[in-house]
């Protein structure tokens, strides 16, 4: 038997958490995929959530928990660690096994029975559109699931911070009713316009997010050098030849046997960029991710203004976009992104702030202005 939740965002938020896993484990059973997660019911996804909260709000030794939960019977994990005695589902529970399921990927596993929630074991597997909680921090939860296809990030549904609920809209990008500003989305490097394909540019972004100093990245267009025109010179840390390990691998990509090695590979050279930048100044890749700079310090191009204005939009449903200063968006690392791309119009930057907050500016062609998409609710 379920005990009545005492997190009201929890209460709140299930009924479209259930909503959602039910429209895409219906859309991939039309689509015939296999080993799919079973159904999951408002009651069982409201529990499970409050129970985590209260959980993420303790300590256990001085350490805060971070913990995954996966909702599906020990039948659909392949290699289970079952216990011998099934623990129930409590916040005094889940803080006790915290320290053993802090590596990631590893999942404690969930299920229901006659009596309540229990934690059962641990799997690396989980089925496909599984539902899936992490703790991330104190107060700070994520729903999300599984991709069908490809590798990387799971699929974020839903992001609870306190009181705070984001339920992301993965259809309009939280702009439906601005065709203008969803063209302009169609240049930025965002998983909506990516398909199932492995996303370079959201690994890069979680491993900025990784190092928790902050970071700029300019993406320039290859083969053009008018973005000299907006960094101070000499810079820095030029890159000479340039690292081209992602466009190496990208091109000669190995054969299906190999595939975890050259994605090995992959994430490897994408975490060697993303530690660079970590050091103070803008790191600078061209469209096919070689790096060319890093620590370069950008200055606003001879014959340009001030930026005054951007548009600023997030995918989450019901966020309006918004014309705000950029210095309302953010510090110095945000004002230099906006102006950077207001005098380079075929560049984008993304950057990473220290508290995690993750946004992407582009120049919009329709609307005459840089548009910053914030995309940290995407990462988690």
């Amino acid at each position: 038997m379920l005990s009545e939740s005492t997190y009201l965002p929890a209460r709140i938020i299930a009924p479209a958490i259930e909503a959602h896993f039910a429209t895409h484990l219906a859309l991939a059973d039309d689509l015939g995929e296999g080993n799919l997660a079973s159904p999951t019911h408002s009651s069982i996804i409201e529990a499970v959530i409050d129970v985590a909260f209260w959980a993420s709000l303790r300590r256990e030794e001085g350490h805060s928990p971070t913990i995954s939960l996966a909702l599906l019977h020990p039948d659909q994990a392949e290699q289970p660690l079952i216990f011998g005695r099934q623990l129930r589902l409590t916040p005094q529970n889940l803080i006790k096994l915290a320290p053993a399921v802090a590596q990631p990927g590893i999942h404690l596993g969930v299920w229901q029975q006659a009596d309540g929630l229990y934690v059962w074991g641990t799997t690396h597997y989980i089925p496909k559109i599984c539902f899936v909680l992490e703790v991330i921090e104190p107060g700070l939860l994520v729903v999300k699931h599984r991709r069908i296809g490809g590798f990387g990030k799971f699929v974020n549904v839903a992001v609870l911070h306190g009181d705070q609920i984001k339920i992301l809209d993965e259809q309009s990008m939280g702009i439906s009713n601005c065709p203008a500003l969803l063209s302009s989305l169609m240049r930025m490097p965002l998983p909506a316009f990516m398909g199932e394909s492995f996303n370079i540019l959201v690994q890069l972004a979680a491993s900025m997010r990784l190092h928790r100093r902050g970071g700029l990245v300019l993406i320039v267009p290859q083969g053009f050098d008018d973005w000299h025109r907006s960094v101070v010179h000499p810079i820095n840390y030029p890159v000479t030849p340039s690292y081209c390990a992602i466009s190496n691998l990208l091109q000669y990509r190995e054969p299906e046997k190999d595939k975890l090695e050259w994605q090995e590979a992959l994430l490897q050279a994408i975490d060697i960029i993303g530690g660079f930048t970590a050091v103070d100044g803008a790191t600078i890749i061209n469209e096919q991710y070689d790096l060319l700079a890093f620590g370069a310090k950008v200055a606003r191009a001879a014959n340009s203004t001030p930026v005054e204005q951007i548009i600023l939009t997030e995918p989450v449903a019901g966020v309006k976009a918004t014309k705000v200063h950029p210095a309302q968006h953010g510090g110095t690392r945000h004002l230099a992104a906006a102006q950077f791309v207001f005098d380079q119009h075929n560049a984008v930057a993304l950057v990473a702030s220290q508290d995690g907050q993750f946004t992407v500016f582009a120049w919009s062609d329709q609307l005459q202005i840089v548009h910053a998409h914030r995309i940290d609710v995407l990462l988690y």
